[in-house]
């Protein structure tokens, strides 16, 4: 029989509590929830990642993967991981600056500005990710980063005056404080409530990845591409601590193992994809350009003023953890 739409969400959340809340057994099934669809890389490795989980356990780990918002909206998984609603999802770090500043740091334009840097501070924000997870009853198991970032807009852009006044759709209060230094009026929206953010008015201009612009069909109400670079935020993989702490070691090894590989492979599809995914949208009728050297010189300087400000509002803790990354990239 068939259960309808609210039924059958209800019966998937509380076969997934059952998962965290009683021990593993053998073939444990876990419901996964991300917002992104098949076609976007973080999804495609995401099942490399649990294709490779039921492989090395011998099939005693299951997840099936809910993509899309199908199962829960992207900005509500950490919540339903924390509260037990299910055992692991995918969220975006920059959606939590609210919760401790260490979310948004790498939404500073300019500070991490290449994939190696933005590794390396990926590694130096670890331990202190680990920790706050572990406090809230998580498990990080891999990052993720998007590619460099972007202003989608109707218009081309000489230099940062173009930007003045005009509504921009940002992802994060680290994005928000750029944009905004920057001279638009922005606005924090999830990715799939773009389309109608523009044909509402809300929305004029976007500023995200090739990936994002593909996946909203960015060329039905932009025409230009500016590829910045600035910044690499990431997504994570989090998983409950009672649910993997429930399976058997050697199935907990198996998924630490696959998190590893699944981590690297991330990186590694991020960087390859942009250039590609740059080609999709000159390929869909837009113009794609590099930021004239006026623009990167502005959202440097911005990026230094938050970077200020961020020192200010990090505790002691945090601004340990990353000090020695600011100090190699002589960001004192």
């Amino acid at each position: 029989m068939k259960l309808s739409g609210t039924f059958a969400f209800a019966a998937a959340l509380g076969a997934a509590a059952l998962t965290v809340a009683v021990p593993a057994s053998a073939e444990t099934t876990w419901l996964m929830a991300s917002g992104y669809p098949e076609e976007n890389f973080h999804t495609k490795n995401i099942r490399m990642f649990i294709d490779e989980v039921a492989e090395a356990s011998g099939g005693e780990l299951t997840i099936d993967l809910q993509p899309n918002d199908s199962l829960i909206k992207l900005d509500s998984i950490k919540r339903a991981v924390q509260s037990g609603q299910i055992p692991i999802g995918e969220i975006r770090l920059g959606v939590y600056g609210n919760e401790d500043p260490m979310y948004i740091l790498a939404g500073v334009p300019f500070i991490a500005s290449t994939y190696e840097a933005a590794w390396e501070l990926k590694d130096a924000q670890k331990p202190y990710f680990d920790k706050i997870f572990d406090e809230a009853g998580m498990k990080v198991l891999f990052y993720s980063p998007w590619p460099g970032q972007g202003f989608y807009t109707k218009f081309p852009v000489e230099s940062p005056a173009d930007f003045e006044g005009v509504k921009i759709r940002i992802y994060s209060t680290s994005t928000q404080e750029m944009a905004e230094r920057l001279g638009f009026q922005a606005t924090i929206l999830p990715f799939a409530e773009v389309p109608q953010a523009f044909s509402t008015g809300l929305i004029e201009a976007l500023f995200t990845s090739p990936q994002t612009g593909i996946d909203v069909q960015a060329w039905d109400n932009t025409s230009n591409y500016m590829d910045v670079g600035a910044l690499y935020s990431k997504n994570a993989v989090i998983v409950s601590k009672a649910a993997f702490e429930a399976l058997p070691a050697e199935v907990q090894e198996a998924v630490l193992a696959a998190a590893e590989t699944a981590e690297k492979r991330g990186w590694e599809m991020s960087e390859a994809v942009h250039e590609e995914q740059k080609g999709i949208l000159a390929e869909n009728g837009m113009t794609v350009t590099d930021a004239p050297e006026s623009i990167v010189t502005k959202m440097t300087e911005v990026g230094g003023e938050m970077l200020k400000a961020w020192k200010e509002t990090a505790s002691e803790d945090a601004l340990a953890a990353v000090t020695p990354y600011f100090q190699a990239k002589g960001l004192e």
